[in-house]
């Protein structure tokens, strides 16, 4: 005969057990997406057209530039500043957001939604760049860099598109979750570069949907000419590096232009993009997540203005930046050291609050918004 304690030892033992196989049911169900999320890799046809590319050599695409992604000597360093750095890497008080207004008639307005996420509006055409909406640039949900504030619109409520660029294969740049939301909502095509195709097709957007480039390939959606240009980046979701390109785009109707620079590091192909493609009405520049740890992958601020500067651009929108933190600077560095570079180079600077439209030929004074949050 069992004892009231035997019993509820039983008991227990059977709780625990039940808890356990909950637990284990729950992570399994948490990573069912982690495998789809690293996506594809490029095979037939389109592992044919990377072959061929003059950006894809031993077996791996290259910069034009030597690139070194972690110099030599540096990890343990970087390491330990993203660890136990004592920058403040997020804001003190939420970031305000606002909800897009309608458009003040201009043929060319944008819109930052946070990090590089941002939609154009040209010539009528609306042009969405690197959309991630997600709340952490993972291929897991419940781990990888959070997000410091929401998007300022739902997916579901942005206007009808006419194009989705693409500008490399990273978790903060290309997201499952936001590409599939968006084949469900838009019709429009994705716009990317060689290689990326293969991610698409595996999350099931339609293949008449997906545009891939080589640098300096051009394609026209809706009138509007899309160029793929030169960065210098890298690439890839799980541990293979460099078999999917990266590239900056040109955006270009009859009257108007936009650059953007995807992620990058600083290099002389900017100036020969702004010799061949220039002068532009608009820049859209990374800005954030650099560090003396990896400086030939991501530019710093004063970088920054030298590309807008070098490809001939009237404005710059500084992106990547404010939403995720992935560096160890602070999170308001980047902005404060754009501003102060910009003034300086007498650099014309827009800095809108997240979902704030902003008219490029009409564009709002500069007021510092972040520094009250700090």
């Amino acid at each position: 005969m069992k004892t009231g304690g035997q019993k509820n030892g039983a008991w227990g033992r059977r709780v625990g057990l039940l808890a356990g196989a909950a637990a284990l049911a729950a992570v399994g169900w948490t990573l069912r997406e982690v495998p789809a999320a690293l996506g594809a890799r490029p095979s037939g046809e389109r592992a044919q057209r990377v072959r061929r590319s003059k950006q894809f050599r031993d077996g791996a695409f290259r910069n034009t530039a030597p690139t070194s992604i972690l110099p030599p000597g540096t990890s343990r360093q970087v390491v330990r500043d993203l660890l136990f750095g004592k920058a403040p890497r997020k804001p003190r008080l939420p970031v305000p957001l606002v909800t897009p207004g309608a458009s003040a008639g201009g043929d060319l307005d944008a819109i930052w939604y946070g990090h590089s996420s941002a939609l154009i509006e040209i010539e009528g055409r609306r042009v969405l760049l690197d959309p991630v909406w997600s709340e952490r640039c993972s291929p897991a949900s419940f781990t990888g860099p959070r997000r410091l504030h929401p998007p300022p619109v739902p997916v579901y409520e942005l206007p009808e598109l006419d194009a989705i660029v693409i500008s490399h294969d990273h978790y903060d740049h290309l997201d499952m979750a936001t590409v599939r939301l968006l084949t469900r909502t838009q019709t429009a095509p994705f716009l990317v570069p060689l290689g990326v195709g293969a991610h698409l097709e595996r999350w099931k957007v339609p293949a008449s949907r997906i545009v891939e480039l080589d640098w300096d390939e051009e394609t026209t959606v809706s009138g509007i000419r899309f160029v793929a240009t030169a960065g210098r980046h890298f690439s890839g979701r799980a541990f293979r590096r460099d078999q999917t390109l990266w590239a900056s785009w040109v955006i270009a109707g009859e009257r108007r232009k936009v650059f953007y620079t995807g992620d990058s590091g600083y290099f002389d192909g900017y100036a020969a993009i702004g010799a061949a493609h220039g002068p532009f009405d608009l820049s859209v520049v990374q800005i954030g997540a650099y560090s003396k740890g990896w400086p030939d992958i991501h530019m710093t601020p004063e970088e920054a203005v030298l590309t807008h500067l070098d490809v001939r651009a009237g404005v710059l929108l500084p992106v990547h930046w404010g939403t995720f933190s992935l560096a160890p600077h602070a999170w308001s560095e980047p902005i404060d050291q754009l501003w102060r570079e910009a003034k300086e180079r007498d650099v014309r600077l827009v800095v809108p609050r997240p979902g704030e439209r902003v008219s490029v030929d009409d564009p709002p004074a500069v007021d510092g918004w972040w520094q009250t949050i700090v």
